[in-house]
């Protein structure tokens, strides 16, 4: 798949594509219908499957310090969209004169003159433009025009539950990992970089690796999770019989550790059959389930015994889904 950081990287010699275009933050099964759809479309045209994404999030643009929890960092969305077939993952600088462009100027100069398509294909609650003032039908009437097909998808799953970044961020923000997961095809990530942090668990006889999450990642409600560790760095160290890119059962608690008067909140991980010195290292943390809440027990010993059930409810839940 190619990567595209902006329309210069466009080939001289490029012809016609199929495109579909949209933040796709999370790429959750709603996407993957969309982007599926491009792709299928693309095939039988014998043309290129375009994914065209935004950096920054448009939100931000619009009205700056309105970034929403970001369900996928932009590697991960280029991965994702790999793995549905996509041809070519370009991303387009979202930047105020971009935000000016009309309807009009954003079909004719991006997707006829630059990009060639042959079909455009979108959710049907997809605006475009200045002041988000085109639509699918505006994107329609001008696919009439310059000779394109337009196909307006309708992104609704099981339930009459319309696939949804937004719907998947309270999920998330609720610690209801099963919904989000069931949203998104897939367990909920976060990723970041192993971080020196108090030393407590290791006093306890529980190393944990701290995480600092990329800028903006939706990070689930305080509490204890079952989930999996994966060393992203393919030079990075095993993590007992984990290779990099290899998953490892993990207890992961997010808050700000109660039991020892915290403040800042920080997201951990105890592995459960493996050490290495991963400091520096990019990991990701993949939520499977929630386990119990946070609080503060009444002393040392009674912590120890929910750590040991952490654990025990962990490897019970991941053992079962392995």
């Amino acid at each position: 798949m190619q990567r595209w950081r902006s329309l210069d990287e466009v080939p001289a010699d490029w012809g016609r594509c199929v495109l579909t275009i949209g933040v796709f933050d999370g790429v959750h099964r709603g996407h993957a219908q969309l982007i599926s759809r491009a792709v299928k479309s693309a095939a039988a045209r014998g043309v290129p499957a375009v994914l065209m994404t935004f950096d920054p999030h448009p939100m931000e643009v619009v009205r700056p310090g309105s970034h929403p929890a970001q369900l996928t960092t932009l590697p991960r969305r280029a991965e994702l969209a790999e793995e549905l077939g996509v041809d070519v993952f370009c991303v387009m600088p979202f930047t105020t004169e971009f935000m000016q462009l009309t309807p009009e100027a954003y079909v004719h100069d991006l997707l006829v003159d630059r990009l060639h398509v042959a079909e455009v294909v979108v959710g049907d609650n997809f605006t475009f433009g200045k002041k988000a003032a085109g639509t699918v039908d505006t994107m329609r009437g001008l696919g009439e025009r310059f000779g394109f097909e337009v196909d307006g998808v309708k992104l609704v799953g099981e339930h009459a539950v319309t696939f949804s970044s937004t719907y998947i961020r309270a999920c998330v923000e609720a610690g209801d990992m099963a919904a989000a997961a069931e949203a998104l095809g897939r367990p909920h990530r976060i990723e970041g970089e192993v971080v020196h942090g108090e030393g407590r668990g290791k006093d306890l006889g529980f190393p944990t690796a701290n995480l600092a999450p990329t800028p903006y990642a939706a990070i689930p409600a305080d509490g204890v999770y079952a989930g999996w560790f994966t060393v992203l760095d393919p030079d990075g160290p095993a993590i007992g019989p984990a290779e990099p890119g290899e998953q490892a059962m993990a207890a992961i608690s997010v808050g700000t550790n109660p039991q020892f008067d915290g403040v800042a909140r920080t997201v951990e991980a105890f592995v459960l059959d493996g050490e290495a010195d991963l400091y520096g290292r990019r990991v990701a943390l993949d939520f499977v389930e929630h386990l119990r809440g946070m609080r503060k027990f009444d002393s040392l010993e009674e912590l120890l015994e929910a750590m040991n059930r952490d654990v025990e409810n962990a490897r019970k839940v991941l053992t079962a889904v392995e």
